[in-house]
């Protein structure tokens, strides 16, 4: 198996969906009503999109025609900021407030929609923009399960 690999990325993905929710198994309260599978993905989903909407930033900075890209680095890192913020909102479980969760949720599942479509626009020309766009889609699809699926 190659590192970087389509095959490998599906194992690592797997992987930190796994740890997530062997963390969220340990937890010692009941989470009553929350899905702990879409809740995994969810937080899984928030970090590599962080990371990955940090990385494309940085690639439009390298490019030679970064004037060009101002609005979509500033996008990218917008999104990154969210996504972060989700992701460790949502791993924090004690007191929840089920109204500030379906907030962050909902903000997230926006930002990454206008930064996938931000980065689709640059997508033809710039490779780390199309894989950004993917990574925000599935972000925001996780937000969007999760909240479908909250009481």
């Amino acid at each position: 198996m190659v590192p970087g690999s389509p095959v490998h990325l599906e194992i690592w993905k797997v992987r930190i969906v796994s740890h997530v929710s062997s963390m969220l198994e340990t937890y010692p309260k009941d989470l009553g009503e929350v899905d702990k599978e879409k809740l995994a993905a969810c937080i899984a989903a928030c970090f590599e999109c962080a990371q990955t909407c940090t990385a494309c930033a940085d690639a439009c900075l390298a490019e030679d025609m970064v004037a060009e890209l101002t609005s979509c680095i500033r996008t990218d890192l917008d999104c990154a900021d969210i996504c972060l913020a989700t992701g460790k909102v949502l791993s924090r479980l004690t007191g929840a407030d089920p109204a500030v969760l379906r907030s962050v949720l909902e903000t997230c599942q926006r930002v990454c929609e206008a930064c996938a479509e931000e980065c689709e626009q640059h997508a033809q020309m710039h490779e780390h923009c199309r894989i950004c766009a993917e990574a925000c889609r599935r972000c925001a699809q996780a937000c969007a399960d999760l909240l479908k699926s909250l009481p």
